[in-house]
């Protein structure tokens, strides 16, 4: 018993230590439901390194210690729920400071695949506008055929998919066949918690990329249109 409460201690230890001092701050300002305390946090990330990468960063960062913190009964619902509506209201207010305007932008879709947790959809939505790209939100909760039909009807050059659960993450793979069946150009962009579980998955379901997280597709767009 006393050498598993060492070990716990331990790993708690590590874990503390593998945080930085912006997302221990962040993190307890959302748990308190600071909005104006994590706003402030988010604004000294953002002056402190010139990019939204390292304020997305210790967004992503703090979601999932929210996230496991609740699936171990440390957090509540409501403090899951009230964590992601800050997080919204911030990047909205932050976002605009980092638009740019580009010309020739590529037709961008985005959606969630079956499921309808939608706050890594609208973080990546709202930092690929700021990037100056044309993107269309289908919405939550979508089947296969009804992504692909979006696809179609907006002329999508860009698709990009964010899914919740392993079995929605594999239906990706039907994405591909009728876009193939299809004879449709457009690029398949994945992402969402199966793809960060397995570094491969994005390549089994016949993505193009696989966008671990908002800013990282920034860079995918642009390498995918230019090859094409």
């Amino acid at each position: 018993m006393g050498r598993q409460i060492l070990k716990d201690f331990v790993k708690v230890g590590k874990q503390m230590k593998q945080r930085d001092s912006h997302t221990q701050l962040f993190l307890d300002a959302l748990l308190s439901m600071d909005r104006i305390g994590s706003e402030i946090v988010l604004r000294d990330v953002a002056a402190q390194h010139q990019s939204f990468e390292d304020v997305e960063r210790v967004i992503t960062e703090t979601l999932v210690i929210i996230g496991d913190g609740w699936e171990a009964g440390d957090y509540s619902l409501f403090q899951i729920y009230m964590s992601g509506v800050i997080c919204e209201e911030t990047i909205a207010r932050m976002l605009p400071e980092f638009r740019i305007e580009r010309k020739n932008s590529p037709k961008i879709g985005i959606g969630v695949l079956i499921d309808r947790h939608a706050l890594g959809k609208r973080i990546v939505k709202a930092v690929v506008q700021a990037e100056g790209f044309e993107i269309f939100d289908f919405g939550d909760g979508l089947s296969v055929d009804e992504m692909v039909d979006k696809t179609m009807a907006y002329r999508i050059d860009v698709l990009m998919v964010s899914t919740l659960m392993l079995p929605s993450a594999l239906k990706v793979k039907g994405i591909r066949e009728q876009f193939d069946q299809r004879k449709l150009k457009t690029r398949l962009i994945v992402g969402g918690a199966p793809f960060r579980f397995d570094s491969s998955l994005w390549q089994q379901v016949g993505a193009d990329a696989d966008g671990k997280n908002a800013t990282a597709v920034i860079s995918i767009i642009e390498r995918l249109v230019d090859r094409q």
